[in-house]
């Protein structure tokens, strides 16, 4: 595992995951700047899945990106941390790594899940994210390559501190 700073969107992976919203229709941030990237067939595609309930996730091809598949899941809105996020956002990861190994792959790039608009403390979601993709691979043999993409140099800072501590 590894944390970056870059635009997910660039990537040369099998699957970037986007921290999409419920209709997977398009929204700000990420989920914007997928869409925007992998053009118009990626927006037909999602309308066909009929949504994601927060914390599952589903996949679709990528199109337009470097990527063979983006898999878009739907991360908690922060309430505080008492209503159950943490096991969401949890539910996130996992579920997107179980869709990416359905598909066989070997390197898969995740954003900081509910972080933007959402609201989930970085730090917080960070711990989240580092540890569920750790206990991930320790059960699974893929896949190999695990990146954070960071949208800024503190969330890669952080991010990198977690992975020190975790390996």
């Amino acid at each position: 595992m590894k944390a970056i700073q870059a635009d997910i969107t660039t990537l040369q992976v099998d699957v970037i995951v986007n921290a999409a919203n419920s209709s997977l229709l398009g929204g700000g941030g990420v989920d914007a700047a997928i869409h925007r990237a992998a053009g118009p067939e990626l927006l037909a595609e999602c309308r066909m899945l009929g949504g994601c309930p927060t914390g599952e996730a589903r996949i679709t091809g990528a199109y337009q990106l470097s990527a063979n598949w983006v898999v878009h899941t739907v991360g908690p809105v922060w309430h505080g941390g008492d209503r159950g996020e943490a096991e969401l956002l949890t539910s996130c990861y996992f579920n997107s790594l179980s869709l990416a190994v359905s598909r066989q792959a070997v390197s898969v790039a995740f954003p900081a899940i509910s972080t933007g608009i959402y609201g989930y403390p970085v730090e917080r979601a960070a711990r989240v994210a580092v540890k569920t993709c750790s206990d991930f691979q320790a059960i699974h043999d893929e896949p190999k390559q695990i990146i954070f993409a960071c949208f800024d140099g503190r969330t890669r800072k952080l991010y990198q501190q977690l992975l020190e501590q975790f390996f």
